[in-house]
């Protein structure tokens, strides 16, 4: 079963997360139902409404655009009704409804959440002469904000999703192509050696010609040399190099929307190990620094990474653990952190600096 980053990614943008929000949404409803329960009618009203929210999530969730918007209409439409009968409650439910429309709406949909909450603060105060709405309104205003940031979250995750798995595919196609030239290069000589060398010995034994021993002993050296050079080539395909890492990261920055200053030269002892420390790097300032430019800078003993994003790291998790245990064995020594005024700095050094 793959438990990969990708995979990781795919169970946060569809998982029990986003669950546990929308179902969170239908305590505005119970609230409600608590100060109208000796209303039947509302009791109706609001069993309607938890029916329609639940048909309008999973039309969210399935990307079906038209019966999500039919059912937020319809939302609307029995908060209405419900509002002469619970008045000023009755704008916990403008709460769900606006939580549901302004994270699927342009960015000018934000707009919205300021003139709900000036229509939930007044209306109870104008027309039924009682206390404003200040706690519906607060209620309204920080249930859009937390939807929205999670929705955020979402569309981030959802969209480096698909950059690694675009840059995956990439790097596939690039890797594919260079095994293919490298095996080309590598026995297209030694094959063409290889047959003519035993044609002749062919043609020697043929004739009782002793020299014929000596080619097929030269048809042997030149067969394992070429075997060797295939598994060379087996062995770069694997190879975690720094220059590698620098080519799939700036892709997968690229994807991202993050601007990359990276080196153009990458000559070093520690290619290897800084080939690590790039990959998890620039892994972590796609997932959570929110950046938008990262550079990459390189010493012959040292590498550092740096973002311009939110400066923390709020679960390191196994990655930089493991990263850490990789350059400790190395005899070198990470530092990360935050940096002023802002950012994220990964810095690794091997040797006396």
């Amino acid at each position: 079963m793959d438990r990969g980053p990708d995979s990781d990614a795919q169970r946060w943008v569809l998982g029990w997360r986003r669950l546990v929000l929308d179902a969170g949404l239908l305590v505005y409803p119970l609230i409600v139902l608590a100060q109208t329960a000796d209303q039947s009618v509302a009791v109706v009203v609001l069993l309607a409404f938890c029916a329609c929210y639940i048909g309008a999530a999973v039309a969210a969730y399935q990307f079906r655009s038209r019966a999500f918007w039919i059912l937020t209409g319809v939302l609307t439409a029995l908060f209405g009704v419900l509002l002469p009968l619970a008045q000023a409650n009755a704008f916990y439910l403008l709460a769900v409804v606006v939580s549901l429309a302004v994270p699927r709406l342009p960015r000018w949909g934000v707009a919205v959440v300021p003139v709900a909450a000036a229509v939930t603060v007044l209306v109870p105060w104008v027309v039924w002469h009682t206390d404003p709405g200040w706690a519906q309104a607060a209620a309204l205003v920080f249930t859009v904000l937390v939807v929205v940031a999670f929705a955020e979250a979402l569309r981030a995750n959802r969209a480096l999703v698909q950059a690694r798995a675009e840059v995956e595919r990439l790097a596939a196609d690039a890797e594919r192509s260079r095994i293919s030239r490298d095996l080309h290069d590598l026995l297209g000589h030694s094959l063409t050696a290889i047959t003519v060398k035993s044609n002749l010995a062919r043609r020697l034994a043929a004739k009782g010609d002793e020299r014929a021993v000596e080619e097929i002993g030269e048809v042997e050296q030149l067969s394992r040399q070429a075997l060797a050079d295939v598994r060379a080539a087996v062995s770069g395909y694997r190879d975690v190099t720094l220059a590698g890492e620098l080519a799939r990261g700036r892709e997968l920055l690229r994807a991202a929307g993050i601007s990359a200053d990276f080196p153009t030269a990458v000559d070093g002892p520690y290619q290897e190990l800084f080939g690590w420390v790039v990959r998890e790097g620039l892994t972590n300032v796609v997932r959570h620094s929110r950046a938008t430019a990262c550079a990459v800078i390189v010493s012959g003993d040292a590498v550092e990474i740096r973002d311009d994003g939110v400066g923390s790291l709020a679960n390191p998790g196994n990655g930089l653990s493991g990263l850490r245990d990789r350059v400790l064995a190395a005899g070198g020594r990470m530092e990360a952190g935050a940096v002023r005024p802002r950012g994220w700095r990964l810095r690794v050094t091997v040797g006396e600096s």
